[in-house]
Order: structure tokens, then C-alpha cells, then sequence
């Protein structure tokens, strides 16, 4: 799958083929899962998939930054965001290893 992207309708044709739910069962099993995911992220609250990763919010605070074509400095805000750790089974998936469920610390 190198360079391409997977978008909601490759997960829902995924889940269509291997699970054998019918396909708008699969599109909605999908959004269900979506939808879980972003709600418990917005209640800044950690997401966490074994052997996948996690997902967790963390707040920045406000800082001074620099326009990098005028040079200008410019406050900013405080924010959430979301960050993504991988966890060390799919690091090891990644880099061509044999991970296994039991390395998983995170």
C-alpha cells in the first residue's frame, strides 16, 4: 500500500470482506468506531488500541511565536492537541519485525 491513503470506504470494504457483515453494516460499524474514538478524544481523554497505539490530547500553552516571512512576533493561544504514540509492536510491524502482543508496554 505504499503512497496510498486509507480512507473510511477501504475500512469499511476491509471489515466488509473479512468480517462478512453486509457492506452498509460495515460503513456504519466503522463510523460507530470513528465516532467513539473522536468523542472520547474531545473529553480529553486518552485513547488506547493494544498493539496499535495510543492517541492522547495534551494542552500547550500560550506562547510567543515569529511570522518566518516578516519576522513579526505573534502570541499563541493555548490549545489542545492530539498526538499519536505508536506502540512498540507496531513499531517493530513497521521496521520489519516479528512484534508480539507481550512487548507491548504502552
Amino acid at each position: 500500500m505504499s503512497g496510498k491513503t486509507v480512507t473510511r470506504a477501504d475500512l469499511s470494504e476491509a471489515v466488509y470482506q473479512q468480517v462478512g457483515l453486509s457492506r452498509s453494516e460495515s460503513a456504519a460499524l466503522v463510523e460507530t468506531v470513528l465516532a467513539e474514538i473522536c468523542g472520547t478524544l474531545e473529553a480529553g481523554e486518552t485513547v488506547k488500541l493494544s498493539s496499535f497505539g495510543s492517541f492522547v490530547v495534551r494542552s500547550k500553552g500560550k506562547r510567543v511565536g515569529r511570522n518566518p516571512k516578516t519576522g513579526v512576533e505573534v502570541e499563541i493561544e493555548p490549545r489542545q492537541v492530539m498526538v499519536f504514540k505508536p506502540s512498540n509492536v507496531l513499531k517493530a510491524r513497521i521496521n520489519g519485525l516479528n512484534g508480539t502482543a507481550d512487548s507491548d508496554e504502552d
